[in-house]
């Protein structure tokens, strides 16, 4: 299970990177559009797509590895069972937090595939499309969460390393 949702993660950071490329590739072409005299219609919109989907779907790798911001104010006063309590409240709360995203996400894309909803640009592309990778981010992140709060309850999760870096 471990390599399964490990692969995961690094699928998603894979993705995220792929966009990146796709978002430069996207400014590079509407630089270059211009100083050559033509247009590329939907430049602007499909690498406004790209950077979404690079954000969200980097989030979940971003979180395993330990490089989210924490604000540690608190957490760095307390020490033993309180600072273990304070970990898994705050384990619990982002893993509902990141499961009522998902939840959100995943009904706006099928709202806009319902309504046929497009986007107001010239490119007119279907927005349940891009929304894809706002809402794979978003689920995946929870998973992460969810991951992490059953780390810490068995006592598997390393809080030392996380800690320190942020702090």
């Amino acid at each position: 299970m471990r390599r399964a949702l490990n692969a995961l993660y690094d699928g998603a950071a894979w993705l995220a990177a792929l966009a990146m490329v796709g978002l430069l590739g996207m400014v590079l072409l509407s630089i270059i559009s211009r100083e050559v005299g033509f247009h590329v219609p939907g430049t602007d919109a499909y690498a406004g797509y790209l950077m979404a989907a690079s954000g969200f779907l980097a989030l979940a790798h971003t979180l395993k590895k330990g490089e989210h911001i924490r604000v540690t104010l608190l957490l760095g006063k307390l020490q033993g069972r309180a600072r273990a309590a304070m970990e898994l409240w705050a384990l619990f709360a982002a893993t509902a937090l990141a499961g009522l995203f998902a939840v959100y996400s995943v009904r706006l894309v099928w709202q806009s595939h319902q309504f046929h909803d497009i986007s107001t640009g010239n490119d007119a592309t279907p927005l349940w499309i891009p929304q894809l990778a706002m809402a794979a981010g978003t689920l995946i992140l929870a998973i992460a969460f969810l991951d992490e709060l059953v780390l810490a309850l068995r006592g598997q999760r390393s809080t030392t390393d996380t800690a320190a870096r942020s702090e």
